[in-house]
């Protein structure tokens, strides 16, 4: 049977796969549009093989809410470039990871890919994940997934199109739209400011120590013959000043910069009826802490052009 370029683009639309996988699959099956799709997913282990030294640092970012807003699952899922992250295979692969993560029992990533594929418990997590390595053609991993339940009210926020995804945890006794506005905002000043604490209570000494010793050394540079006392009190300026930008509570509200977040979930929960405090925030940042290759495709494409 003559494969069209048609049959191809068909076939490619509805498994996201290559052109030349997808031209191939319907070679070895005749036409057989159904049988190329199964083909393309049996070949999904040798293509996650292969692909398996890529480095896979671009992805999403997304979290699934309980409808009682008392759970909630936050999830990382990485793939080579960008343009797979903007694919809507991908992207509906990655919600559907989110929703297996919020039903999940297991406590590590290892756990988790070895668990039935809520979508089809034939196969593990893992098998879904090969699969879709075979139909897009790109290294693809579930880096991490992080999960919380509360008494309280749980709200978040997604930036840049899953670039960023944040959820937060509140101790409120309601649900009111003050709750769950205050929720929303403080997931977006997380995400734009990337708060390290809570409040300064949730600083560790460790931490105070190691900062001290490094503010220490860069204002013993600075001294000109300065008295000791003198630079310990730059220092203790300095760490202040760092803390007001690390902790939560003590940073500027995105909205109105005449008050700190305190100060908004002061009004908020006279807003609510009820005090409204931050209990736990979790922030994923795509990529983050990956070393991403540096990649010139226009070099990349001529390469591609001169193996033909």
């Amino acid at each position: 049977m003559a494969i069209t370029a048609g049959m191809v683009k068909e076939l490619r639309e509805m498994t996201g796969a290559g052109m030349m996988d997808c031209k191939k699959a319907l070679t070895e099956t005749n036409g057989d549009m159904n049988a190329a799709v199964d083909y393309l997913r049996k070949k999904g282990q040798a293509t996650a093989q292969k692909r398996a030294g890529k480095i896979a640092a671009e992805g999403l970012v997304t979290f699934k809410i309980a409808d009682d807003n008392k759970s909630a699952a936050i999830v990382e899922v990485n793939s080579e470039t960008d343009f797979v992250a903007k694919n809507e295979i991908f992207r509906e692969f990655v919600n559907d990871v989110a929703a297996q993560a919020l039903e999940t029992a297991a406590s590590d990533m290892e756990g988790f890919l070895a668990e039935p594929w809520k979508k089809d418990p034939s196969i593990t997590v893992n098998d879904a994940l090969v699969e879709k390595i075979a139909l897009i053609h790109e290294n693809l991993k579930i880096r991490r997934f992080e999960k919380i339940t509360t008494d309280g009210f749980i709200g978040g926020y997604i930036h840049g199109g899953g670039r960023i995804g944040v959820l937060v945890e509140l101790d409120a006794a309601n649900d009111s739209d003050a709750v769950r506005n205050a929720a929303k905002d403080v997931a977006m000043q997380v995400a734009a400011l990337n708060a390290q604490f809570i409040s300064r209570e949730d600083v560790s000494e460790e931490h105070l120590a190691h900062e001290r010793e490094i503010l220490m050394e860069k204002a013993m540079q600075e001294a000109n013959g300065k008295p000791a006392n003198i630079v310990a009190k730059m220092v203790e300026g300095r760490l202040a000043k760092e803390l007001k930008d690390v902790c939560l509570m003590d940073q500027i509200y995105f909205r109105d910069n005449e008050q700190t977040i305190a100060k908004f979930l002061k009004g908020a929960s006279q807003e609510a009826g009820t005090p409204i405090t931050v209990k736990k925030f979790i922030r994923f940042e795509t990529g983050e802490g990956i070393e991403k290759k540096e990649e010139d495709f226009a070099a990349e494409v001529a390469a591609q052009m001169n193996q033909k």
